[in-house]
C-alpha cells in the first residue's frame, strides 16, 4: 500500500494543481502593467458572452445577477478605501484648506483586482450559460429596468458623495502647471 502515493507524498492531481496555479499566477502578474490589453480582452470576453445571451435568447437571470454584480464591483472601484463619512465621525476628515495635509485618493477596490472579478465574473457567467435548468424564463423588460433604475440610484448616491467631499476616483494623468507671470513681473513698475 506505500506505492499508492508518489515518494513526496503528493499525488499527481495535486502536484497538477500546484503547477497549473503557479502558471496561471504567472501569467496574471505579467499582464498587470498592461491595462488597456486586459481591459481589450475583457471587452472581448463580455461580447462573447452578450452574442450568446442573443443567440440563445435566454439566461436573462444570470445577466441580471452579473449586471448587479458588476455594479457592486463598480461602486467598490469608485469609493475611496476610507470612507469620509465615517472617518468623520472618528474625528479625522479630509483636508478641506490648502494647509491640510493632503490625502490621496485610494480606491476601496483597486484597478487590477476590479478587473481580474470582472472578468471571471463574465467567464463564469458564460459557462453558466450552457446549463439549460439556468434558463428561468422571465420578462427580461422588466429586468432591465429594474437594474437601470438601481444603477441611476447608486451612481447618483455616489457622484453627490464624490461632489461631497471632493474626491475624484479617475487618474486622468500627470498634472500640468502652466508658467504664469504674476503681476509685478508683468512690466508695471512698483512704487
Amino acid at each position: 500500500m506505500e506505492g499508492s502515493e508518489n515518494e513526496g507524498g503528493v499525488t499527481p492531481i495535486a502536484k497538477w494543481k500546484s503547477d497549473f496555479s503557479r502558471t496561471f499566477q504567472y501569467y496574471l502578474d505579467r499582464s498587470t502593467p498592461h491595462t488597456i490589453e486586459r481591459w481589450l480582452g475583457t471587452l472581448a470576453v463580455a461580447i462573447i458572452y452578450v452574442l450568446r445571451v442573443y443567440y440563445v435568447q435566454g439566461f436573462y437571470v444570470i445577466s441580471y445577477g452579473l449586471g448587479i454584480y458588476v455594479l457592486n464591483l463598480l461602486i467598490g472601484f469608485l469609493s475611496p478605501k476610507v470612507d469620509p463619512e465615517l472617518e468623520a465621525l472618528d474625528g479625522a476628515s479630509l483636508p478641506t484648506k490648502g494647509s491640510d495635509e493632503f490625502k490621496p485618493f485610494i480606491r476601496r477596490l483597486p484597478e487590477f483586482k476590479f478587473w481580474y472579478a470582472i472578468t471571471k465574473a463574465f467567464v463564469v457567467a458564460f459557462v453558466l450559460t450552457f446549463f439549460s435548468m439556468l434558463d428561468v424564463p422571465v420578462f427580461w423588460p422588466i429586468l432591465l429596468c429594474y437594474w437601470m433604475f438601481l444603477f441611476f440610484l447608486t451612481m447618483k448616491r455616489q457622484i453627490l458623495h464624490m461632489i461631497k467631499y471632493k474626491y475624484v476616483p479617475f487618474d486622468i494623468g500627470k498634472q500640468r502647471y502652466t508658467n504664469k507671470k504674476s503681476a509685478s513681473s508683468s512690466g508695471t513698475p512698483r512704487n
